[in-house]
C-alpha cells in the first residue's frame, strides 16, 4: 500500500516539478522521489511479517507483494541512475515523462497487491495508458508514431477481452474477490472455463506471450529506446505478478486448473520456441533484445504453471535478474550510434568496461552460472519439475536457453574478436561506476540468490 500511495504522488509531484525546474535536474528530483518510495515500501514489511492483511476487500499486502515492488522499485532506481539524462533527448517534456514512469510504477504496485477483480483492471489499464504515450512520444519520428498507434489499438482489443472475461467470471463465481471464486471446486462451468481463458488471453498479451506476442518486436522497435528499456524489463515483470498472483490464489484450486495449465503449458512452448529462434535472424541489436524478451517470458510463463514456493520464488529472482541486467545492455546501447551487430565491432578495445559490463548482462540473459540468471532459471524450471507433467516443458525450455546463447554471444564476438570502429558518445565516470555496480548486483544475485530470496 506503501508503495502505491508513494508512486502515485510522486508522479503527481514530477508534473509540478517540470513547471519550474530546468530539464538537467528534473533527474535528481525522480531520482530522491524513487528512493522515498522504495524506503516507504519497505517500512510496511514489518507489519506484515506474522501475515498479510487485506484493506476492504480490494488490495492484499503480503510479504510477497511488499519483495516483488521493492524489486521493481529498486530496479527502476537503478534505470533512473544509468539511463535517466537519456530522458532529456527524447523531448521537451522531461518531467512528464517521469511522471508517467511513477504512474506505471503505482500500476505495477496495485498488480502486487489485488484482491479483488476489479483492481486487476485498474491495475493493466494504469500500466498500460502511461506507455502508449511514451511509446510514441518522439513526435518527429515516424516509427515511434507507429508503434504507440500499433500499442494503443491491440492495447484496447485485449482490455475488451479481459473485460469480457471477467463478466463470465462474475457470471459464473458471482463474486469479484479472487480468493472466493471457487472455479470449478467441484464440475467446471463453461462459463467459468470460457472467463478464464479469456482472462489468460488478455494477460498473455500483456507479457507478450505467443501467440499475442505481435505488436512486440515492432512497438519495441519503434519507441525511443530509453522507453523500450523499461517497457521491456519492470513492467513486463510487472504483468507476470498480475498473472502469478490471479492463477494462483483465484484459478489455482479444482478441476479448473487442469484445463489452463494445459492452455498456458501450451502457450509456454510456442513462445519460447517462436522467440529463441526468430531473435536468431535479427540484424539488429535493439530487435533482437525484442524478440529475446519474448523469449525470457517463456520461462517467466513457467512460475504462472507451476503452483509452489519454487514458483513464487522464481519469479521474484527472475524479475530482478531479468531487469537488471536488461537495463545495463539499454543503458549501454544508448551510448552507441549503431544498433546492429557492427555497431558493436571492437567496443571492447575502445571501452572496455562497457564491453565487460555488456559481457556479464548477456551471460546472466543467457543463463550462464555465476551470473543471476542462472539461479532465476534453476528456480521456474525446479518450479516445473516439482508441478510435474511438465519435464518435455523443461526439456524444451532447456533446448531453447542453448539456442539463445547463440544470439547472445554474436555481440561478445563482435565486441571482442572483430575489428571496427564503433561510434560511441562520451561516457562519464559516473555512468562506468553505475555499470559496474550494476555488474556487481548481477553476479551477487547469481552466487548468494537467498540475499533476495531469504525475505519471502
Amino acid at each position: 500500500m506503501n508503495a502505491l500511495i508513494s508512486t502515485a504522488l510522486s508522479g503527481v509531484v514530477l508534473m509540478f516539478v517540470g513547471l519550474f525546474a530546468r530539464k538537467q535536474h528534473i533527474k535528481f528530483f525522480a531520482i530522491a522521489a524513487i528512493i522515498i518510495a522504495f524506503i516507504a515500501n519497505l517500512a510496511q514489511y514489518p507489519s506484515v511479517e506474522l501475515g498479510g492483511y487485506t484493506m476492504f476487500g480490494m488490495i492484499e499486502v503480503t510479504k510477497f507483494s511488499i519483495i516483488f515492488n521493492a524489486v521493481a522499485i529498486g530496479s527502476t532506481l537503478l534505470y533512473f541512475l544509468l539511463s535517466g539524462s537519456e530522458f532529456e533527448k527524447v523531448g521537451e517534456h522531461v518531467a512528464d515523462y517521469f511522471a508517467l514512469v511513477f504512474f506505471i510504477l503505482a500500476g505495477i504496485s496495485l498488480a502486487a497487491t489485488f484482491s479483488n477483480l476489479l483492481m486487476l483492471f485498474l491495475a493493466i489499464e494504469i500500466m498500460s495508458i502511461p506507455q502508449y504515450i511514451l511509446a510514441g512520444s518522439d513526435k518527429k519520428n515516424l516509427k515511434s508514431n507507429e508503434a504507440a498507434l500499433k500499442y494503443f489499438l491491440m492495447g484496447c482489443f485485449s482490455t475488451g477481452v479481459l473485460l469480457m472475461g471477467i463478466t463470465l467470471i462474475y457470471g459464473s463465481a458471482g463474486t469479484f474477490e479472487i480468493a472466493s471464486l471457487g472455479l470449478g471446486a467441484e464440475n467446471v462451468s463453461p462459463l467459468a472455463l470460457c472467463g478464464t481463458i479469456l482472462v489468460a488471453f488478455a494477460l498473455a498479451f500483456k507479457v507478450s506471450a505467443v501467440p499475442f506476442h505481435f505488436w512486440t518486436p515492432d512497438v519495441y522497435d519503434g519507441s525511443p529506446t530509453v522507453f523500450t528499456s523499461f517497457m521491456a524489463t519492470v513492467v513486463k515483470a510487472g504483468g507476470f505478478i498480475a498473472f502469478v498472483r490471479l492463477f494462483h490464489v483465484g484459478f489455482g484450486g479444482g478441476e479448473i486448473s487442469s484445463h489452463w495449465m494445459l492452455l498456458l503449458a501450451i502457450i509456454t512452448a510456442l513462445t519460447l520456441v517462436l522467440g529463441n529462434f526468430t531473435a536468431v535472424f535479427q540484424q539488429s541489436v535493439k530487435r533482437m533484445l525484442a524478440y529475446s524478451s519474448i523469449a525470457q517470458a517463456g520461462f517467466m510463463m513457467f512460475a504462472v504453471i507451476a503452483m509452489n514456493l519454487a514458483a513464487a520464488q522464481g519469479i521474484v529472482l527472475y524479475a530482478a535478474a531479468y531487469s537488471i541486467a536488461t537495463i545495463g545492455i539499454f543503458a549501454v546501447l544508448l551510448r552507441l550510434k549503431d544498433y546492429t551487430f557492427e555497431g558493436f565491432n571492437g567496443l571492447a578495445k575502445k571501452e572496455p568496461v562497457l564491453a565487460f559490463a555488456v559481457t556479464v548482462f548477456l551471460f546472466s540473459l543467457a543463463g550462464i552460472p555465476v551470473t543471476a540468471g542462472f539461479f532465476a532459471k534453476y528456480f521456474v524450471l525446479a518450479a516445473a519439475i516439482q508441478q510435474g507433467h511438465l519435464l518435455w516443458l523443461v526439456i524444451l525450455a532447456v533446448l531453447c536457453a542453448a539456442i539463445s546463447v547463440y544470439y547472445y554471444f554474436r555481440v561478445i564476438i563482435a565486441m571482442y574478436f572483430k575489428q571496427g570502429e564503433p561510434q560511441v558518445e562520451p561516457v562519464s565516470g559516473g555512468f562506468k561506476a553505475g555499470l559496474i555496480f550494476t555488474v556487481i548486483l548481477v553476479l551477487a544475485l547469481g552466487l548468494f540468490p537467498n540475499l533476495l530470496l531469504c525475505w519471502l
